[in-house]
């Protein structure tokens, strides 16, 4: 490990593709990723995890069966773990995602949009 800071805004030029979250370090047995997130995502849980989302840059809905959560820069939301729910970015989002290490991203869902584990900007 290099003694060196990790800089978001270069990590974040480094890909283009959304809904894919690239893992940028670890910490303890978690992983904080970076992911760009466009359009709607899908319906799902994670059942063992509560995941974090930290806004950059743009504005998140979290949507949630009992309301939803609005996020902008700065911002950052909890999911327990077992609450279903579907992120939704009208423009392009910029997020910092805290999860334990192999965390899938569609959760119990799957489908299309379930990404493949990337820790090459790690």
């Amino acid at each position: 490990m290099a003694n060196q800071p990790i800089d978001l805004r270069e990590k974040l030029s480094r890909f283009s593709e959304h809904w894919s979250p690239k893992v940028i370090a670890r910490l303890n047995d978690y992983e904080i990723k970076l992911a760009k997130l466009k359009g709607e995502f899908v319906w799902h849980t994670h059942e063992d995890t509560d995941e974090l989302f930290l806004v950059l840059e743009g504005e998140l809905t979290i949507q949630l069966r009992d309301g939803d959560v609005v996020l902008g820069p700065g911002q950052l939301f909890v999911v327990p773990r077992g609450v279903e729910h579907c992120p939704i970015a009208d423009g392009e989002v910029h997020t910092v995602l805290i999860e334990p290490a192999g965390v899938v991203n569609t959760g119990t869902f799957g489908g299309d949009l379930t990404a493949p584990y990337d820790d090459s900007l790690a």
